[in-house]
């Protein structure tokens, strides 16, 4: 009788580098990367990235795993597959867009950070849903992170509303303000004014730079 195939899904490759965003930028992580449609992308079994991740980590020292790329968790299935085989030697943090909170709960056995991030044009239309994945993270116990990409579309007005719904989400909410880049932080003090406002609607806001690309991956 013929073998059934385990789930398969499109990656941009299982590389090594540094985080770019977030609560973890800056640490070396090894990344499980969905392709998007203008990537090229290679076809991995469950099992080939089980064992991929046993041979990444068992060879180089990580601090960490990050899943990303395109829409991540429309592959629950997979990872649960994948990660259930790999080694469990490293924490594994989950970057994604916010718009699947279900899925969230269906990886707390696999993840233990969440990170939401919210960018670009359409941020508004985004942000009811990742707030959602913030609440079912703090439920399931685990950590939880909002990263906020804040270019010269983004008002201040909105970034607090931001800040404001993720406090009444969770708490324990870490967030994160990233400047857009080529923002001239040395001659704008735009930024102490919005991290002293924010600072009083929610404990643990902090602004940092984004690693820019080659050096920051995500």
């Amino acid at each position: 009788m013929a073998q059934v195939a385990g789930p398969t899904a499109a990656l941009a490759g299982i590389p090594a580098g540094l985080q770019a965003q977030g609560v973890w930028t800056g640490r070396r992580q090894l990344f499980v990367r969905f392709a998007a449609e203008a990537e090229t992308a290679t076809m991995y079994t469950a099992d080939a990235l089980a064992n991929e991740i046993k041979r990444s980590t068992g060879r180089s020292t990580f601090h960490s795993i990050s899943i990303s790329g395109r829409d991540p968790l429309a592959n629950v299935e997979y990872l649960c597959a994948a990660f259930e085989k790999a080694p469990k030697v490293l924490p594994v943090m989950l970057d994604c867009d916010g718009q699947r909170p279900e899925g969230i709960n269906e990886l707390r056995s696999v993840i233990n950070l969440a990170q939401v991030t919210l960018e670009g044009a359409a941020v508004e239309s985004l942000v009811e849903r990742a707030m959602q994945s913030l609440k079912t993270a703090a439920n399931v116990s685990l950590q939880h992170a909002l990263v906020v990409c804040v270019d010269e579309r983004m008002s201040d007005s909105l970034t607090l509303r931001i800040v404001e719904q993720a406090h009444a989400a969770s708490e324990a909410t870490m967030i994160v303000l990233h400047p857009g880049t080529g923002t001239p932080l040395d001659r704008d003090r735009r930024w102490m004014t919005l991290l002293e406002r924010a600072a009083a609607l929610h404990p643990d806001v902090r602004v940092a730079l984004r690693l820019p690309p080659p050096t920051g991956m995500r």
